[in-house]
């Protein structure tokens, strides 16, 4: 049994949770120190469950859709379904379960969470085809996380607010930067394959170059919610630490030297995410 739950765990990669999660929560407890509305565990719970549920359903349908492109690319042939570790068919069976828990989920929210459910799922689940179409697939991926905090937000209070929304758009253009930072490791494959990516289509240094203007953009949405938001020095603190992991991200990479991406897409944004997610949360809490 354990055996099991641990290859569904490695098939969706859970440990990745680290990237939208403190989003979700800092857009759930925005809600409740900013926008007037009332905390209950009932609720929190329910939110942690829809993350789980919906990035569950997406990573496992990515793996699936990906499974013949998977086996040709030696940097993900081993994954759980190319490599006959997981079959196609319970692979297909988990996202199910997951795509029905996750709107089951969202009935008990509230009205307006379960209206928007099928629209979170037609993004979260649509960004797996984008590479066979858009370059931009980069942007499709951060869209789908970005909706980690206005989606706690909006189960909170049931309305749209613009500080969860500012927030929603600094997702999009973090994740966005990231993942075209370690999709650099395919260009060469993705080009073979006529897969679109950022690298595929402007090579490395472009795709750097895209990659820090997005980044660009995500620091100076961090200082604008912190403005708009009325935080508070510790809030500070937090961006502080954001935005010099996000300078680090491009100190580490250089179009010479990919050996560091995987320092960077897990250890640096991980650290990067829960950090900006505690320290807002604090200074929320203290200055309520």
């Amino acid at each position: 049994m354990i055996t099991t739950i641990n290859k569904y765990l490695s098939l969706v990669k859970f440990a990745h949770t680290i990237f939208a999660m403190p989003f979700a929560l800092t857009g759930f407890f925005m809600a409740t120190t900013k926008g007037g509305g009332s905390f209950s565990w009932s609720t929190f719970g329910l939110v942690v469950l829809c993350m789980v549920f919906a990035r569950s359903a997406a990573m496992a349908f990515n793996r699936w859709l990906d499974v013949d492109i998977d086996k040709l690319n030696p940097r993900t042939a081993k994954r759980e379904i190319p490599a006959g570790i997981i079959s196609p068919q319970n692979a297909l069976f988990f996202i199910i379960a997951n795509v029905v828990l996750f709107v089951a989920t969202t009935w008990f929210i509230n009205r307006i969470c379960f209206f928007l459910s099928p629209v979170a799922l037609l993004v979260v689940l649509g960004y797996s085809y984008t590479k066979r179409f858009t370059a931009l697939c980069h942007l499709v991926l951060g869209i789908g996380l970005s909706l980690a905090p206005v989606g706690a937000y909006l189960a909170v209070t049931g309305e749209f607010a613009v500080l969860p929304v500012l927030m929603s758009f600094l997702v999009l253009c973090w994740v966005s930067g990231f993942d075209i930072i370690y999709s650099l490791q395919d260009e060469d494959f993705d080009k073979s394959q006529q897969l679109n990516s950022i690298p595929a289509w402007l090579g490395l240094s472009g795709a750097l170059r895209f990659s820090e203007l997005l980044h660009v953009i995500t620091a100076a949405l961090v200082v604008t919610i912190g403005i708009t938001g009325h935080f508070h020095w510790v809030f500070w603190i937090g961006a502080a630490v954001f935005v010099a992991m996000l300078v680090s991200q491009h100190l580490l990479v250089k179009p010479g030297d990919l050996s560091k991406i995987n320092i960077m897409f897990m250890t640096t944004n991980g650290i990067a995410s829960v950090v900006f997610a505690v320290f807002a949360i604090t200074d929320m809490f203290l200055f309520q």
